[in-house]
């Protein structure tokens, strides 16, 4: 065999004395075996360039914690809205449910997937679309849009009128059996289609299996309430809001967010995506009669201008990101500063890939969403730090609270929702009137935040 193909014992020899023969390459090794990698290359320079001052902060209730699920999208969008509760009647803390959306986009994904499958009743089994539908049917990951519809169409509630339950709080199982379930019905209708059935047969086919997703759901999570008694205390305990709401009438009365003036903004520098243009991702979505997701592609600059805006303007801001990127967990500290990976080892690692490489390459996407309540500026008005409020307890990071460096915005923030309203006249334009690109289904853009 040709010996440039495999690894020789030359060449480990070879490597093994490059190796020994630097002294930071053996104080690293001691390091990193003994404490861990990020450990190893934490700078405590950087580390110490997060405070946790800011010009610019909104104050929230108490931390909350997804727990082990994958509902970080829906905590912060949860805590945007909350937020206004709080705000608007004066409280101490208060939270949303959490339980009431995931009920709702199981059964949206659920109906969307077989809507899909019943769309691609011909493609190969073997193929990619058909690979990628059956991957992860109904994962716990989404984006704001998603969200929007879900509010849309159901409403929310407060968390005491549907609480967590265990297979909420974990939702391991209840994704494992749904997704077995539905890949199972994926297979009937496939397979009844080919046995020459009609397509009215097949739509009452997945009307039952409809039903049995909504029998499986309420038996993890529980009813979700068609109304409930509220009665709200102000932080002096005087009564606050008092009656009985429907989840649309709660949402309505109490947060009174309007949905439709909050839009996507994403910032990819690929070559396939020029800023300035609005695009859309096939196949990605919830609700059926809502449609998918609509992005506004914009710099990293203009989505840290918007974001300021808001926060000026005492609202919080929903934003993803790809979370494990040159952080320190236990720190709550996101900055490119605070690791020095590539120090370590001696040659590129994390800077091997530019953003748009890391794109392409596969190397990252969007995996959390969390919401902006503050930021740091220097003296001419730009952004330094921000404050992020995470969604794991208040015990993570500091009292719940992460900081992301600027520099690391630019590298690693893929989406912020804001109000339109912020945007110039002709981003404005470009969102509401110009057809967006369709992205491939597994487009990086695609990516859901799901992390936990």
């Amino acid at each position: 065999m040709d010996e440039m193909t495999c690894i020789t014992r030359d060449d480990l020899a070879a490597a093994r004395e490059s190796f020994l023969a630097d002294r930071a390459n053996v104080v690293a090794k001691n390091a990193v075996t003994s404490c861990g990698l990020r450990a190893a290359a934490r700078t405590p320079e950087g580390v110490g360039a997060n405070g946790m001052t800011f010009d610019v902060e909104v104050t929230q209730g108490d931390r909350c914690d997804q727990q082990r699920s994958g509902r970080c999208w829906m905590f912060a969008s949860l805590n945007t809205m909350r937020y206004r509760v709080i705000k608007r009647y004066n409280l101490k803390t208060f939270e949303l449910s959490q339980c009431y959306p995931l009920f709702w986009d199981k059964m949206e994904k659920s109906n969307w997937f077989l809507e899909n499958v019943l769309d691609t009743l011909d493609e190969p089994l073997s193929g990619r679309l058909m690979a990628f539908l059956l991957a992860d049917p109904i994962g716990d990951g989404g984006q704001w849009d998603m969200f929007k519809s879900l509010v849309r169409k159901y409403g929310v509630v407060p968390k005491d009128a549907m609480p967590e339950t265990a297979c909420s709080r974990n939702t391991s199982d209840l994704d494992r059996y749904l997704t077995r379930y539905l890949r199972g019905a994926a297979k009937r209708l496939r397979e009844t289609h080919a046995a020459g059935e009609d397509a009215e047969s097949l739509r009452e086919m997945k009307k039952a299996m409809m039903e049995d997703v909504y029998q499986l759901m309420v038996t993890c999570l529980g009813e979700p309430p068609a109304s409930f008694s509220v009665r709200l205390r102000d932080k002096d305990d005087k009564l606050a809001l008092a009656g009985t709401f429907t989840p649309h009438s709660f949402f309505s009365e109490a947060v009174g967010m309007e949905l439709d003036d909050y839009v996507s903004l994403i910032s990819a520098p690929t070559a396939d995506k020029p800023y300035g243009h609005t695009y859309t991702v096939s196949r990605l979505g919830n609700v059926v009669e809502d449609g998918g997701v609509r992005y506004l592609n914009l710099e990293p600059a203009e989505l840290k201008r918007v974001a300021i805006a808001q926060l000026k303007d005492d609202l919080p801001v929903w934003f993803g990101c790809d979370v494990a990127q040159s952080y320190l967990r236990d720190d709550g500290i996101m900055d490119t500063a605070a690791l020095d990976v590539d120090g370590l080892f001696g040659f590129p690692v994390e800077g091997a890939l530019d953003k748009a490489e890391r794109l392409d390459y596969g190397e990252s996407v969007m995996t959390h969403a969390m919401v902006l309540e503050g930021v740091d500026l220097d003296d001419a008005g730009r952004p330094t730090l921000w404050k992020v409020e995470n969604s794991w307890g208040k015990d993570h990071g500091r009292d719940g609270f992460d900081t992301l460096s600027d520099a690391w915005f630019d590298e690693y923030v893929y989406q912020v929702v804001i109000d339109k309203k912020y945007l110039t006249p002709e981003e404005r334009d470009t969102y509401e009137t110009e057809d967006p690109k369709v992205l491939e289904p597994w487009d990086p853009m695609g990516s859901l935040a799901r992390l936990a």
